[in-house]
């Protein structure tokens, strides 16, 4: 399977990957895991900000979870020195949702995230998941996920 003409197909293109905002590094490869740190929730427009179950409805949170995954696949590509073919399989994405403490739909939000990775790259794209409600994420976005890969 060829992940770039996929992605293609589907009309996505990969930002550049974004730059760490602290002190730490985008990902660490291990042996053949890629260990990427969390991206938070931006597109072509900037920041996707709120929090689900006040200002945030699961399907906007869905589109900021989706972004979140396009920034992770731009982070793998970097990983993979520019060839996303050396993906094996997406082992696990950690996912923290901005939401009220009434809000119990997370699962549902991540689903943007974890739909993008499956359609993308079919079987290889399932993965083991958690999706917890965080009272806030910097800088106020909705999402933030970090995500496991294996590589050749």
């Amino acid at each position: 399977m060829d992940i770039e003409a996929k992605l293609k197909d589907l009309g996505i293109q990969l930002p550049s990957a974004p730059a760490p905002a602290a002190n730490y590094v985008p990902y660490v490869v291990v042996d053949n895991m890629v260990y990427i740190s969390g991206q938070i929730s931006a597109g072509p427009e900037g920041l996707i900000t709120g929090k689900l179950g006040a200002d945030m409805d699961v399907a906007a949170g869905q589109k900021a979870a989706r972004q979140c995954a396009i920034a992770l696949l731009a982070q793998l590509k970097a990983a993979c020195d520019g060839d996303l073919n050396r993906l094996k399989r997406v082992v696990k994405l950690g996912a923290f949702v901005n939401s009220t403490d009434s809000f119990t739909d997370q699962p549902q939000v991540v689903n943007g995230a974890s739909d993008l990775m499956v359609e993308v790259l079919g079987d290889a794209g399932r993965h083991a998941r958690a999706a917890v409600s965080s009272p806030s994420l910097p800088l106020g976005v909705a999402v933030e996920i970090d995500g496991v890969f294996q590589i050749s």
